[in-house]
């Protein structure tokens, strides 16, 4: 069982005085973030790539890399790249370059997005959304696969054996897909045979155990070995030595995100009693202290089949020094718990086979 934490480097109002961080400063915390997680002995750590002013990660490899030089064994991902609106030969590149700093730890997490504001930005019409994202996978998966590219799509100027440099440590270079749920893009990673990443951010992570099937079932139809196959989360979350000093510290900046987001795309008001309801264990919250989240994360594994928990810390902007204390938690108290536990759980379920 892996565990890390994913970031999309938000710089929104702070909550108390309204002031709002640097890009410059938010992305320079994120690196010293990063570099605690590998200290603490978490295993992997995304940054998330937008195009908006209260996100400071445009470009997710380049902070990745700079983290790359001062880590030591933590693996290094994106959470997500658009790849819809990105060239998939940059993409490639630019995480080759970080598998090279690191020496074999960069990861390529490939999805959509949620937001839409990189299609203009780059000159793409959201009417090809679904048919730019399958088209640059299949050019991103061709150049991890060989040296020398030829590859005609439609709205990409054609590759004529063109060499694609520098080539990763790592070989293949990981790619896994991002999904929020949609079952479509779930079978697609089934088949192509790519570890799932599941934004699992609302309602109850159960309703998710049927998707993680339906990707097995379609990873096994296309003749993959599951046992190499990961199924990650991403869910939101906030440890602190108390479940109420989690909360209470937790609850401001994300009320603020979610009531921002659901004013632009027709939600209902976040409340406290949605908040407090989500941190129950069938919730989709990590709030509370270290037994607390390493309880919902044992849950998940056991009964939804993740092999990967990605903490996503912070939402919206907090103090840099209660998230750098999160993280050591999460690192120091929480996985020792979870690890030990779903190492006897497997060996019982093994057993029984």
């Amino acid at each position: 069982m892996e565990l890390g934490i994913s970031t999309f480097v938000e710089t929104t109002p702070d909550i108390k005085t309204g002031e709002v961080i640097s890009h410059a400063e938010r992305i320079r915390e994120v690196v010293e973030e990063i570099v605690l997680a590998d200290q603490v002995g978490l295993d992997v750590y995304g940054v998330g790539e937008h195009h908006r002013e209260d996100f400071a990660a445009s470009s997710p490899a380049i902070i990745l890399a700079a983290a790359a030089s001062r880590t030591k064994n933590i693996r290094l991902t994106s959470a997500v790249t658009v790849l819809s609106s990105a060239d998939p030969v940059r993409v490639f590149q630019d995480f080759a370059t970080v598998d090279a700093i690191s020496n074999g730890r960069a990861e390529i997490m490939a999805g959509r997005g949620s937001f839409i504001e990189s299609f203009p930005l780059f000159g793409y019409d959201l009417k090809d959304y679904d048919e730019l994202f399958e088209e640059k996978l299949e050019l991103l998966l061709k150049i991890r696969a060989t040296e020398k590219v030829t590859w005609k799509g439609g709205h990409r100027p054609a590759i004529h054996d063109r060499g694609v440099y520098p080539r990763p440590v790592q070989d293949p270079l990981p790619v896994w897909i991002g999904s929020g749920g949609n079952s479509e893009s779930v079978v697609r990673a089934g088949l192509l045979g790519l570890p799932l990443v599941l934004a699992i951010i609302g309602g109850s992570p159960l309703h998710f155990e049927p998707l993680v099937q339906l990707y097995k079932k379609a990873a096994t139809h296309a003749g993959h070995d599951l046992s190499k196959l990961s199924v990650a989360s991403h869910s939101h979350g906030f440890i602190a030595e108390s479940s109420e000093d989690a909360a209470e510290k937790f609850f401001p900046s994300t009320q603020q995100v979610m009531n921002k987001l659901g004013r632009e795309r027709g939600w209902a008001p976040y409340t406290r009693s949605s908040f407090d309801a989500a941190r129950s264990l069938e919730g989709a919250l990590y709030v509370g202290d270290p037994q607390t989240v390493a309880d919902k994360i044992i849950y998940l594994r056991k009964n939804v089949g993740i092999t990967r928990f990605m903490l996503h810390v912070p939402l919206g902007t907090m103090p840099h020094d209660e998230v750098m204390r999160a993280i050591e938690l999460l690192g120091k108290e929480v996985a020792p718990i979870v690890r030990e536990e779903v190492e006897r759980w497997e060996a019982e379920m093994e057993g029984r086979k």
